[in-house]
């Protein structure tokens, strides 16, 4: 390791609200983890922590066991990663608060993402839920309480009448829920430091820069900041390949802060990774998807940039004979776990919807003798069947067999729920037009043909 990279902390962020990673591929990649240069993991567990008792309903239908989180503490313990566990008590509440049982805590009625912080009952079902996380993660130096994006607070009855009284304010209000978790953290474990995401207490010009943000902070009492930055799952709700460059450009950046900002505030930084932007939203890049993108970015931070040394080491981590980072992603076959579902990923993501769509658009036997309108009447001249049916069977059969590929590789690393929701919302909606075009073909094919001129006005629905 680098002994003179800017930040001694390099946290490796595990959002499990989405596509959560089977016990078994963790044993596989935090050993990739920690000779990138990652020496942390910043997990999110959401709905996928074993709650007890009458915060059992949290829990998600493959949700890991006690003993599961207890492996995969072990196996970070093996490689050297320190566990900072995240559990949201603010804002992003959705997971508790659609549940009926806790409904009435919601800070706007009909909005499931924010805690109204004026229950006493709210304070009490966070602290339930850090109590429990915490049992579990016995020694933890820091605790996540997220507290990111607290939308609608200030709009729910309670507190628009507390926010009429002049010595109040949404910032006061804000933190004094945060100042009251924090403070059940402490009182409850007083070995554990309660971290916390910044948006919700910034107040400067977003022109300004982050070092004076950061001397802010400091100014405030925040003697120890952590920075954020990501290596996928912030680019789009549905993104599904990481645009490299980009997050090392955020990188880059973020190495220039650190040498340009007061020295030794910087604890670390956390190599966010989401996997939803809320637990409503679809899935964006898949873990495996993103692992050539955090080795360009744990690394560049290591190095202090993205030399063309560092290039050819991120390059031998992954197995892959060439990284081109200017392209979304590379399409090679690599040797890093999961490497297989970047390849097939890739390929769908690049081409199996623009393959599709020059069929059925741009093809000029479907555009010109099997248009939606003779579709729709079943009409087609028949020697068309013979320059449109070949065509559209062979891409067919080429994508239903990289698929299958795909849907077996995904079933070792994710959850059922996981693989169906993924191959719904990429790849069925084209495999569907595809066995759309075929079996209108088809019946046009065996019907007999029309006794009259074929566009007949009775045609017509």
């Amino acid at each position: 390791m680098s002994e003179s990279a800017p930040f001694k902390m390099r946290l490796v962020h595990l959002d499990l609200k989405g596509a959560p990673p089977k016990v078994s591929y963790l044993s596989e990649i935090f050993p990739l983890f920690r000779a990138l240069g990652a020496n942390g993991l910043l997990i999110e567990y959401e709905d996928m922590f074993p709650y007890e008792g009458h915060l059992r309903l949290l829990r998600a239908k493959h949700a890991y066991s006690p003993s599961e989180v207890a492996e995969i503490l072990h196996l970070a313990k093996l490689n050297e990663l320190e566990v900072i566990p995240l559990v949201q008590t603010f804002g992003h509440m959705e997971f508790v608060l659609k549940h009926a049982e806790f409904a009435h805590l919601r800070e706007v009625v009909h909005f499931p993402n924010t805690l109204n912080p004026h229950e006493a009952e709210s304070l009490a079902l966070v602290g339930a839920m850090t109590d429990q996380i915490l049992e579990l993660h016995k020694g933890a130096r820091w605790l996540h309480i997220g507290c990111d994006e607290v939308y609608y607070l200030g709009e729910g009855e309670a507190s628009r009448q507390w926010l009429q009284q002049r010595q109040n304010s949404h910032a006061k209000l804000c933190l004094s829920h945060v100042r009251a978790v924090a403070s059940h953290v402490l009182a409850q474990h007083p070995g554990t430091t309660p971290l916390v995401w910044d948006d919700m207490l910034r107040d400067i010009p977003q022109d300004q820069l982050t070092v004076l943000l950061m001397e802010k902070y400091r100014e405030c009492g925040f003697l120890r900041l952590w920075a954020a930055s990501a290596f996928k799952g912030a680019t789009g709700a549905n993104q599904t390949l990481p645009p490299v460059e980009h997050h090392l450009r955020n990188h880059t950046q973020w190495l220039q802060v650190a040498g340009s900002g007061p020295a030794d505030v910087l604890q670390g930084i956390i190599l966010t990774g989401w996997q939803r932007y809320d637990h409503y939203s679809v899935l964006c890049e898949l873990l495996p998807v993103g692992i050539p993108s955090l080795a360009v970015c744990l690394q560049s931070l290591l190095h202090g940039g993205f030399t063309e040394d560092v290039k050819l080491r991120v390059e031998n981590f992954l197995g892959v004979s060439s990284l081109e980072i200017m392209d979304a992603v590379s399409e090679g076959a690599g040797s890093f776990p999961g490497s297989d579902i970047h390849a097939l990923v890739t390929q769908v993501s690049l081409h199996l919807r623009s393959s599709v769509d020059t069929l059925l658009e741009r093809n000029r036997y479907v555009t010109g003798w099997f248009s939606p309108y003779h579709r729709q009447r079943k009409l087609i001249h028949p020697v068309m069947i013979q320059h449109i049916q070949p065509e559209a069977l062979s891409l067919l059969g080429r994508w239903s067999t990289l698929v299958q590929r795909l849907e077996g590789a995904l079933q070792l690393v994710l959850y059922p729920d996981a693989v169906e929701e993924w191959l719904e919302e990429n790849v069925y909606p084209s495999m569907r037009q595809l066995q759309g075009l075929l079996q209108d073909l088809s019946e046009v094919a065996h019907q007999p043909p029309p006794t009259s001129a074929g566009w007949d006005q009775d045609q017509h629905p």
